[in-house]
């Protein structure tokens, strides 16, 4: 079985194709098949689910899956015409809709409450405060980053954030690279079980990762009944999460790399119901004007209107 590292590495390559076969833009010939870009996390576990359980196919969408370790290159693919959907976090959303108006946000995929601080007890951490001064591994520009950074600032704590990348974190956390990590799904749960009786999980505040599924313009003109297939296909997966059907379970265990036993942990964590509520147009520009005071936008960019920027229309019934 291929490690995660080697699955992402292929994603790559995969992603180098994919760019030199859609160099003047996406194919919008075939409506009826989507590429999508699937960021490696529980959080979008409803795509690995309905590949394999056959629910692209009941809902009759062609989907071809290329893997990327966050959504920050899952975004850059996106707005670079490689995909017609990519899954990603809020954060890097609120950003990459500041600076490309040709995508839109189709879907709220779940909703994430377990973002934890994963700190060594050996370095002498046992709680937030204890993150004072020392350095916190995370990948920048992403959900996990805003992440901790909230958290520091809430209780008015000033730390060192180290640029790791996500398959790194279990690598930086072990080998004392870094005294905390700040880290999405699956990788968050592995540094913890690396570290196993020195982990440390400490809750950092109020943010809840939304997990957002976006599409190119011009595949919501081109592709737009593709993509309300797909959506009722990752609704049913959806449902078969809820249910942590053993199935599912297996499903997200093979796309993951993690233990089923570990995803039983996991995976309660999340609200796989899809939805797509006008109050996220709210949430994106807070997390927008978060990033510009940050430094993170450029203070010349003005920010879109978000709430033009979210279509509902392709969303399958609900109730």
């Amino acid at each position: 079985m291929k490690t995660l590292v080697t699955r992402l590495l292929t994603a790559v390559a995969a992603v180098a194709a994919l760019t030199t076969a859609t160099a003047c833009g996406g194919d919008t010939s075939d409506t009826g098949t989507l590429t999508v870009g699937f960021v490696v996390d529980p959080s979008w576990a409803q795509v690995p689910v309905a590949q394999q359980l056959g629910y692209f196919d009941r809902h009759g969408v062609r989907v071809k899956v290329v893997n990327f370790p966050s959504g920050v290159e899952a975004l850059q693919a996106l707005a670079a015409g490689q995909l017609d959907v990519a899954t990603a976090a809020d954060v890097p959303t609120s950003a990459t809709l500041a600076r490309s108006a040709s995508l839109r946000v189709i879907a709220d995929g779940s909703r994430w409450q377990g973002s934890r601080i994963v700190a060594r007890r050996s370095a002498g951490i046992t709680s937030v405060q204890d993150l004072a001064g020392r350095s916190i591994g995370t990948p920048l520009g992403t959900s996990a980053a805003y992440f901790v950074a909230k958290a520091l600032s809430d209780n008015g704590i000033q730390a060192n954030l180290v640029q790791v990348a996500p398959s790194a974190t279990v690598t930086a956390a072990t080998r004392r690279d870094v005294d905390a990590v700040s880290i999405f799904q699956p990788y968050q749960a592995q540094v913890a079980a690396a570290l196993g009786a020195d982990a440390v999980e400490l809750p950092g505040g109020s943010y809840n990762q939304h997990s957002l599924y976006l599409a190119t313009a011009a595949a919501v003109r081109d592709k737009g009944p593709a993509l309300t297939n797909l959506l009722a296909a990752l609704q049913e997966a959806g449902g078969q999460l809820t249910a942590r059907s053993a199935d599912a379970v297996s499903a997200v265990a093979a796309a993951t790399q993690l233990e089923p036993a570990l995803l039983g942990k996991v995976l309660p964590e999340f609200d796989f119901g899809l939805q797509l509520r006008p109050e996220i147009a709210n949430e994106l520009t807070a997390l927008a004007q978060w990033a510009k005071g940050q430094g993170k936008i450029d203070a010349a960019i003005t920010l879109p209107d978000y709430a033009t920027l979210i279509d509902a229309t392709l969303l399958p019934h609900v109730g």
